[in-house]
């Protein structure tokens, strides 16, 4: 399963060869696993791969124990090495493997501190990355500590979650390229028919409280993971676009905790006026939810929205996996910060000034979270008229 799995990560989402550098970045609790990796990645004939390794409890510590000016410089933080496989158009891989509570005791501060030195430090692979000219992935890798935490019952967690991986990721058919093509192919069907409807409101309600509305820009672009040369999102069942930030209203309930940098925010709710984040609150984690909001000017304002069907296959395993990647991909969600180049018709051809009139986010931070329910409805206004796109959580066009 292993195998296939990092197959399907190299050959499909990244589409490497030979002549790829390859930049790796990891939690050192998946060691073992890079190692296959490299071990597949070198007969494959690639040769320049560099491994972005960082231990999580030596992060925990130097955050715990040091004043925000020597995080800000901190080499740990920085990340400019991906800026010289940026210059080189390489691949990079991202592999994501949490272990819950571990930052709970850390100052929310601190956590988005070093979390924006790093963003700040890969000004290059940033800019290729939103321009979609380089490849890159985020993908999953189980650990054992997060699998006691998600499978509590089972007599083999560490086995289960791979398990369970597997189906999400159609790693169990034999062929899971093709099973995701042929997946991506209807997703660029629905995202076609999206565009076709030329949207420029949406309304969202349903009964946890949630009832806003989001304007979405004249040419703007619905995408998918069939949009692109490269699979993103290992696993990716969303369709999104971005809106225009500047008219955003109402209020959104969380439907799912969201796992900021190590740290929880649960049972929360922002409300907007006038397109910005101007009240929130949150049961669990309102000062690091504070932090996001007011991490930079354009922070407080959304930069994505995307539709996924409630009965998602991940949606489907009853879990909460307390990482954004899964979660995302099992709910509808939004996102406060930077919104998407691809989703506005020739916006290489605009100025930045152009761009923000129009109300494409040029925010540092994106930070998703899942609003998702099962009986969301989503409503739209169309050159046509008023329709519903979402009834009970899923698409109905």
């Amino acid at each position: 399963m292993e195998e296939k799995y990092i197959n399907l990560l190299l050959k499909r989402c990244l589409k490497v060869n030979k002549k790829t550098p390859l930049l790796i970045s990891y939690n050192s609790i998946n060691r073992v696993f890079v190692n296959k990796i490299v071990r597949i990645a070198k007969k494959m004939g690639l040769n320049d791969i560099y491994l972005d390794e960082k231990n999580q409890q030596e992060i925990h510590n130097i955050l715990i124990n040091s004043s925000i000016k020597d995080i800000k410089n901190n080499p740990l933080f920085n990340n400019k090495v991906w800026d010289e496989y940026a210059k080189k158009d390489g691949a990079f891989l991202m592999l994501e493997s949490e272990i819950p509570s571990l930052m709970d005791d850390v100052p929310s501060k601190k956590l988005a501190v070093s979390s924006l030195a790093k963003t700040l430090s890969k000004p290059l692979y940033k800019k290729r990355q939103l321009n979609n000219e380089i490849a890159w992935c985020i993908a999953i890798v189980p650990n054992e500590i997060w699998a006691r935490e998600l499978f509590k019952d089972s007599n083999d967690p560490l086995k289960e979650f791979w398990n369970t991986l597997a189906n999400i990721c159609m790693l169990n058919d034999s062929d899971p390229a093709k099973s995701w093509d042929n997946f991506l192919n209807k997703q660029r069907k629905m995202q076609d028919k999206l565009n076709s409807l030329k949207i420029t409101k949406l309304y969202y309600k349903n009964s946890l409280g949630t009832n806003f509305s989001v304007t979405l820009p004249e040419n703007h672009l619905w995408e998918s993971g069939a949009s692109g040369k490269w699979i993103v999102n290992m696993p990716s069942y969303e369709i999104f676009t971005t809106p225009n930030y500047h008219e955003t209203e109402g209020v959104v309930y969380a439907s799912k905790m969201l796992n900021y940098a190590g740290k929880e925010i649960s049972d929360f709710n922002i409300t907007f006026k006038g397109g910005k984040a101007v009240k929130w609150s949150a049961k669990k984690g309102q000062d690091i939810l504070g932090e996001i909001i007011n991490g930079d000017k354009l922070s407080s304002y959304l930069g994505e929205v995307a539709l996924v069907n409630y009965d998602s296959p991940i949606s489907k395993t009853n879990k909460v996996f307390k990482t954004t990647l899964l979660d995302e991909n099992a709910s509808c969600h939004i996102a406060l910060g930077s919104g998407f180049l691809e989703c506005l018709k020739d916006s290489h051809k605009l100025d930045k000034k152009t761009l923000d009139k129009i109300g494409i986010n040029s925010s540092k931070n994106h930070v998703d979270f899942m609003i998702g329910t099962k009986d969301l409805l989503v409503e739209a206004d169309t050159k046509d008229g008023k329709i519903t796109i979402m009834k009970n959580g899923n698409i109905v066009i």
